[in-house]
């Protein structure tokens, strides 16, 4: 049911914004807020004060339950549709929070985070595909990569609440900050309810008529404006493309297709892959541990600069939300992954020398650490995951690849207190190895995505077509005269445009193609004047 709420074009635009970014604060709160519990005393008691391995266990379980959320999204999410699947998150985080906030022992406090993980993994693995859908390729990157931005938000919310209720004393220090976070739910809730469906969901279920109201909703225009008609051409024509080889299903996402489906999953799952193990949860969930622990300040500065580290997060993050589509996706992962990288191994250096003075500078670098998390690491890989994908497996891939996230996260999570106290400053050389490896994997294996519709996406990686290098001779000649990343960038638009030409001739060929009229291609075939330029324009 939909409720018309917003009206048409920018308000309806800017609720679904709304939505999106207070979806993604209540994931972050959520991620913050067992932070400053963790070492809470009246929490300890109540879960008989368990050793580390046992509290990595405890604090990671939401992050399997996250991961189990994912998975339940893979199968329901083409059966609920992206609106019922975020009503369906909210009401697992709702009962999850209540159930947390009425803990009274290890077991309930365990199943409870479990609960309130598989709302969140729905949430995750939906909010970023549903905004992908609903915005124009050039501001996909900004809009999307604002939506961690909103979560480094969630966090420092959730930080701050915990250090103001730390003056607070027996359970409502931590019973408190948990229950809030239905607060954010039920303003999810709300929003939806007049929000439209996603057209390319609709139009992949056959309800055309829907789905062409929802672009005219959005666009605020009619069925016959340019940008309407050419959105909803593209959209059927790569659902066209993509069911050549028959109707998906989930054991087919790792095929070999024309579409390269399987291929561009894995994308998606090493990409959620790294934004986990560069390292970033062991500060967000264990900063004030790790200021205990190893760096030895007191309870109540480490909850302090705890909750200034957290601020860096949502101030780098600044960066991809207003420049990432100029940036591009490839450039500032690898700069980032570099400088992690770098972070980890100062902070392990100034850890291993004996002294206070040491260990206290090593503050600065987790200071450092957060904010380059912010601007690269932590938005790109949620804005690849559902670009990446075709939409026909757009909604199980981006469960897949958000999976990753989660798996990784609770693998992070938990055995991070085991790291902490036994490996001390050697673990954190552990994540500098990781972040340096990740760089040659996005160099060699990653494409650059960025300002490509996401039907567009399809035709960079149709493989029964001639290679870039083939398909036109002067991306050769830009690699030997050294141009620049732009440079090439705009010689493989031109090639984008030549395969689509292509694809749309061979299907013309095949009894496919209604809309062929006089227009020029080198084999002879012809297509409409307008496809070609139209393409290379809007690419």
């Amino acid at each position: 049911m939909k409720i018309n709420m917003f009206g048409r074009g920018f308000k309806l635009q800017l609720a679904i914004i709304a939505a999106c970014q207070m979806a993604f604060i209540l994931f972050g709160y959520d991620q913050g807020v067992f932070s400053g519990i963790v070492g809470n005393e009246d929490f300890l008691n109540v879960v008989k004060h368990p050793d580390s391995a046992l509290e990595g266990i405890i604090v990671s379980i939401y992050n399997l339950g996250a991961f189990s959320g994912c998975i339940v999204n893979f199968f329901t999410a083409e059966i609920t549709g992206r609106r019922r699947a975020m009503w369906l998150a909210m009401a697992f985080i709702i009962v999850g929070a209540a159930l947390q906030c009425t803990s009274y022992g290890k077991p309930q406090i365990m199943i409870a985070r479990y609960v309130t993980g598989i709302g969140t993994g729905i949430e995750t693995s939906t909010v970023p595909m549903y905004q992908s859908e609903l915005c124009e390729a050039s501001k996909r990157g900004r809009i999307v990569s604002a939506e961690p931005l909103f979560v480094g938000i969630g966090i420092v919310i959730s930080y701050w609440f915990d250090y103001g209720m730390s003056f607070t004393s027996g359970s409502e220090a931590w019973r408190v900050p948990i229950a809030c976070q239905v607060v954010f739910a039920f303003v999810v809730i709300v929003l939806v309810f007049g929000l439209p469906e996603s057209p390319r969901y609709l139009y992949t279920h056959g309800r055309n008529e829907e789905a062409l109201q929802v672009l005219c909703d959005v666009y605020d225009g009619q069925p016959e404006d340019d940008k309407i008609r050419i959105e909803q051409e593209d959209i059927l024509e790569a659902l066209a493309t993509e069911r050549e080889t028959g109707e998906y299903n989930w054991s087919q996402l790792l095929t070999r297709d024309e579409v390269q489906t399987g291929k561009r999953v894995m994308l998606a799952y090493g990409m959620q892959f790294m934004n986990q193990m560069g390292g970033i949860n062991l500060v967000v969930y264990y900063v004030t541990s790790v200021l205990e622990d190893n760096v030895k300040l007191s309870r109540n500065l480490s909850l302090l600069l705890g909750g200034v580290i957290q601020i860096m997060f949502p101030i780098g993050s600044l960066v991809p939300a207003l420049f990432l589509d100029r940036l591009g996706r490839r450039r500032p992962m690898m700069w980032g992954s570099f400088g992690l990288a770098i972070c980890m191994m100062m902070i392990s250096i100034l850890l291993s020398i004996e002294g206070k003075n040491y260990a206290a500078a090593s503050v600065a670098f987790f200071f450092l650490y957060m904010l380059i998390f912010g601007s690269t690491a932590n938005c790109i890989p949620w804005v690849y995951v559902p670009e990446i994908l075709p939409l026909h497996a757009r909604s199980k891939g981006t469960a897949v690849g958000i999976s990753a996230n989660w798996l990784w996260n609770f693998f992070v999570v938990m055995i991070t207190p085991t790291l902490i106290t036994n490996l001390a400053w050697k673990g954190y050389l552990i994540f500098m190895c990781l972040n340096l490896a990740f760089i040659p994997l996005v160099f060699f294996v990653y494409p650059e995505t960025a300002n490509l519709t996401l039907e567009e996406m399809d035709y960079l990686f149709t493989t029964d077509l001639p290679s870039k290098d083939t398909a036109n001779p002067d991306i050769k000649k830009g690699k030997s005269l050294g141009r620049t990343e732009d440079v090439m960038r705009s010689l493989e638009r031109e090639r984008l445009g030549d395969v689509r030409r292509r694809v749309r001739v061979r299907r013309g060929s095949m009894g496919g193609g209604g809309d062929l009229e006089d227009g020029g291609l080198s084999d002879g075939r012809v297509v409409k004047e307008k496809d070609g330029p139209e393409f290379v324009e809007k690419v």
